[in-house]
């Protein structure tokens, strides 16, 4: 007991050395915050958060360093909704708990979360070696050796030296990544602390470990928003996916890559030699062989994607993997061959594959194999080509429903044709998984957009709203510069940028830019800016009358057929004749002749002046509401969803066509293909089985996504889900690495 005693002080302080560092690095965070180029609703937040931590971060540090030294002895310090004085207890009268105390606990959740991700197997080693200490099953809840409780002491430290949480939610990446440093350190100190006392140093201390439903939860359970009991390790995605859903957070951007990681650790436990930064280190000469024999073996026997059931697939791969382990020659061979065996398992047993499709990824287990054995980072990138080839394949065919949907043929045969190659060149490492992952993208947007039935349509109307949208900026931009030191009427130079830029893009769309349309509204804008300049002879009055009616009719025409409704028309030709009176009576400015002639000339010639497409972004500030661009075939979301965060913004531009999606909008909740991404993602089309098209504009996909309108069809990539599975049996069972 003592030196379970001794070991909480020495675990506290650890925390309490390394907040001088923690408090260094979230001000060194906040010096660049208030330079950062934000959306403008979010620069005010910052500066109030960054000027709070300023004059008061000093004294958080002082608050939480007390109740770390007074929770150190158990006491508690800190109350917690739940708590024998707080609301709802049995002593008191029943309330409702208060949303400042709601929100609280969710960002302590959070931060939990964040430090358990990191520190999970380092706890993990501490809770076992203060059980054997203390002789008991389990910590108190409230040990000031559990994450949870160290969240707590730090988030209500934070309000009682006078923080607000949203300047806490300013700073967030930071704290999280601070604390969660610190506390793995802490842990990992108390630990070998322990270890130099001889304290089960050792022994293996998974049997100690705490099971809960055959499963090894690394780690205690934590409450996260609404009342969810979420565990630590193996449950990490739970908990993910009910804060997403639940408050609309986005997956942590690295959880695939901490997932790796725990693998490493674990296996670099059992197996020191298996090290992620080792060289290209090529297989031994008989498990060459045996690999080559059994990929033999497997084309024969399902050969032409013969369908298999997923149980005899698994005793057909189960067979190879005694035949491959008996090949091997070291150890390494030996774990890997059963890390790769245990991730196809994953992969098989998957339910939203369909069977014509699981055959070929179960053909893809040997030249994945000689990779794994080949090529050690295999194990520690999400980035090797290898498992993005698979993860973007499984992407494309599992949706929410596989019995409900068919692969089309086309997508069938083209995963069936990049197995075949992969096969075909087992001496190329990596290069070959690049080469025919760079392919499936390329089929991928051909597919969508000339072969599957569903979206081709969608996809073709995408197209041209983008092309009518860049084409307007283009116009714009160049009519800006045209403009821009002509003396032309402010009312009409607003019309020419607002709304003809946009006549003139949708014309040159319907009847192509060097249309005899397309020409006649740009000569429609150069007869519109001399009309409106000063008259100051009769002979251009008189000019002025003859070209009037023709230049309002194709006014008119050209806003007709832009969509704009005829209310609107009426407002801007009324605008307009304001302009041309002025001019009629020489009250407006006169565009010198040269001015006026050299305009002209270079309206004429626009069409070879417009800037490159692929530099050209749209931004919404510029183009015109969306959704006159909506009928019975595309649907514009112009609404819904909240402020989304940079984060959401990142993860919005990650999101990869053919990657399935629960979409709930204008009441109706159905699974949607993501199947076409314009210049720089800045337009995403998804598209229904029974071929309904969903277009968002980036910024309001990102907003979907945060309010949780939007969920992915795949909480995570296939080969983490694997990952995660097969870490969880080699942590059940450590010995199968080298058996």
């Amino acid at each position: 007991m003592a030196l379970a005693a001794q070991a909480r002080k020495t675990f506290t302080d650890c925390l309490l050395g390394g907040l001088v560092t923690l408090s260094g690095a979230v001000r060194e965070f906040t010096g660049p915050l208030l330079s950062q180029r934000v959306a403008p609703e979010e620069v005010q937040p910052r500066r109030r958060a960054v000027d709070e931590y300023q004059r008061l971060g000093s004294a958080w540090l002082s608050t939480l360093s007390a109740a770390f030294r007074s929770a150190e002895g158990g006491n508690q310090v800190l109350g917690r909704p739940g708590d024998a004085s707080g609301p709802g207890s049995r002593s008191g009268p029943l309330s409702l708990v208060d949303d400042e105390t709601i929100d609280r606990e969710i960002v302590g959740s959070r931060l939990a979360l964040a430090i358990m991700d990191r520190a999970a197997n380092e706890f993990t080693d501490l809770r076992a070696r203060m059980a054997f200490l203390e002789r008991r099953e389990e910590l108190e809840t409230h040990d000031i050796l559990r994450a949870h409780v160290v969240a707590r002491l730090a988030v209500d430290a934070w309000r009682q030296s006078g923080l607000d949480l949203e300047a806490w939610r300013v700073l967030q990446d930071v704290l999280h990544s601070e604390f969660a440093l610190l506390v793995e350190d802490a842990y990992h100190e108390t630990n070998r602390w322990l270890v130099d006392r001889r304290v089960l140093a050792d022994i293996d201390l998974r049997p100690h470990v705490r099971r809960s439903s055959g499963v090894a939860t690394g780690y205690t359970t934590t409450t996260g928003p609404g009342g969810y009991a979420v565990s630590g390790r193996g449950g990490v995605a739970q908990e993910t996916r009910l804060l997403t859903r639940a408050s609309g957070i986005q997956p942590p951007k690295d959880h695939a890559s901490a997932v790796l990681s725990r693998l490493n650790r674990l296996i670099g436990r059992q197996l020191p030699e298996f090290s992620v930064t080792a060289p290209v280190r090529p297989a031994s000469a008989p498990l060459r062989e045996a690999i080559n024999s059994v990929q033999a073996g497997l084309q024969q026997r399902i050969a032409g994607g013969a369908v298999m059931t997923a149980p005899a697939l698994l005793e057909e791969l189960n067979q190879q993997r005694q035949q491959l382990k008996q090949a091997a020659t070291t150890p390494v061979e030996r774990a890997t061959i059963e890390i790769v065996a245990l991730l196809f398992q994953s992969i098989l047993t998957e339910d939203r594959i369909p069977a014509s499709v699981r055959v070929w990824f179960a053909r893809l287990q040997m030249p994945v194999l000689r990779v794994a054995v080949g090529e050690p980072d295999f194990f520690a990138t999400v980035e090797h080509p290898a498992r993005r080839l698979i993860d973007r394949m499984g992407a494309c065919v599992m949706g929410f429903d596989a019995s409900a949907r068919n692969v089309g043929d086309a997508l069938e045969k083209e995963i069936k044709r990049v197995v075949q190659v992969v096969e075909a060149y087992p001496d190329t490492g990596r290069r070959v998984f690049q080469t025919v992952l760079t392919e499936f993208e390329k089929f991928l947007e051909h597919y969508f957009q000339n072969e599957n039935e569903a979206s081709r349509r969608g996809v073709s109307l995408a197209q041209q709203v983008e092309q009518r949208e860049t084409l307007a900026i283009q116009y714009t931009i160049e009519l800006r510069k045209m403009l821009n030191e002509v003396p032309v009427q402010e009312g009409v130079r607003e019309f020419l940028f607002r709304v003809w830029a946009d006549v003139m893009a949708t014309t040159a769309v319907k009847h192509g830019r060097q249309g005899e349309e397309t020409k006649a509204v740009t000569k429609a804008a150069a007869d519109l800016i001399w009309s409106a300049s000063a008259k100051v002879s009769r002979e251009e009055r008189a000019e002025v009358i003859r070209r009037l009616p023709p230049l309002l009719k194709t006014l008119r025409d050209g806003m007709q057929s832009a969509g704009i409704p005829a209310e609107r028309q009426e407002e801007y030709v009324s605008t307009l004749n304001a302009s041309l009176a002025a001019a009629f009576a020489a009250r407006a400015e006169v565009i010198p002749s040269e001015h006026l002639e050299e305009l002209m000339d270079r309206l004429e010639a626009l069409e070879d002046m417009l800037p490159d497409s692929e530099t050209i972004e749209i931004d919404p500030s510029m183009v015109l509401d969306l959704s006159g661009y909506e009928n019975s075939e595309l649907e514009v979301v112009g609404e819904g969803g909240s402020m989304p965060t940079p984060a959401m913004l990142a993860w919005a531009r990650e999101l990869q066509v053919g990657s399935w999606f629960m979409l709930d909008y204008n009441g109706r909740n159905e699974g949607v293909q993501l199947v076409w991404q314009g210049l720089h993602k800045q337009l995403s089309l998804f598209v229904s089985p029974a071929g309904r098209g969903v277009l968002f504009m980036q910024h309001r996909l990102a907003s979907f996504l945060q309010a949780g309108l939007l969920l992915p069809a795949q909480e995570e990539a296939l080969t983490v889900r694997a990952t995660r599975s097969a870490l969880a049996k080699i942590d059940s069972d450590p010995s199968r690495l080298l058996s």
